[in-house]
């Protein structure tokens, strides 16, 4: 199970990250609504934990718009307000569920067991893009009778373009999502994996492509 944790406060988020870690969630940690809104649109969660009081876009803005554009991954608002017309708002806008700080850890992760449940937990073992597999347990590439073994960094980001075939994927996405929000990596560590990524799919003989989109990004493709 996966969950978008969008919180400002860093000490909160942190903790929230590492109870839900405990108890076999993966999560990803952003501190903004306009990055809430970019990593809930291009990544397949189970859960996105939300504060209302967030920089750049308030949380009730990110429901909104999450909707529009046709994301229905649960959303549990998490927040200091405990208005009830805030609450009626969140939920009138498409949130699922609505808890108040300070919270009691066991009714967290009661609640977020019981939204997660609602959409089904599908087991993935493998992704496929073109004539590529990825599997997910083993971090071993394949390409019809060829196949090798990604590092850890690599599987990261070749797992994030391969989640988003067809896409561009923003450097700084890559960054926050495969070295982590507060990693001192830059843009250059990025390059060199996407480097290393494409010698081994040229290895294994695929015809799977990843473009580099000037001053934005990669977009992983297939080649003719």
């Amino acid at each position: 199970m996966k969950v978008l944790i969008v919180e400002d406060e860093v000490s909160l988020s942190r903790a929230v990250k590492k109870i839900l870690e405990q108890h076999g969630y993966v999560s990803d940690v952003v501190y903004d609504g306009r990055s809430a809104l970019e990593f809930a649109s291009m990544t397949e969660y189970n859960l996105v934990i939300l504060d209302v009081m967030i920089p750049g876009m308030d949380g009730f803005s990110v429901i909104k718009e999450l909707r529009k554009r046709g994301v229905n991954t649960p959303i549990l608002v998490l927040t200091a307000r405990t208005d009830t017309e805030d609450k009626v708002n969140g939920l009138n806008l498409g949130a699922d569920d609505y808890m108040t700080k300070p919270f009691d850890i066991d009714e967290l992760l009661a609640r977020v067991g019981a939204l997660t449940r609602r959409k089904g937990e599908i087991v993935v073992d493998e992704i496929k893009f073109g004539d590529l597999t990825l599997d997910l347990a083993s971090c071993v590439l394949t390409c019809g009778e060829r196949s090798v073994r990604l590092s850890p960094k690599e599987f990261g980001v070749l797992k994030s373009f391969m989640l988003n075939p067809e896409k561009v994927i923003k450097t700084g996405w890559l960054l926050d999502n495969v070295w982590g929000v507060e990693s001192e990596a830059v843009d250059n560590n990025v390059e060199v994996y996407v480097s290393f990524i494409r010698r081994k799919i040229k290895f294994v003989g695929s015809r799977v492509a990843i473009k580099r989109i000037q001053r934005v990004g990669y977009k992983m493709e297939k080649t003719l």
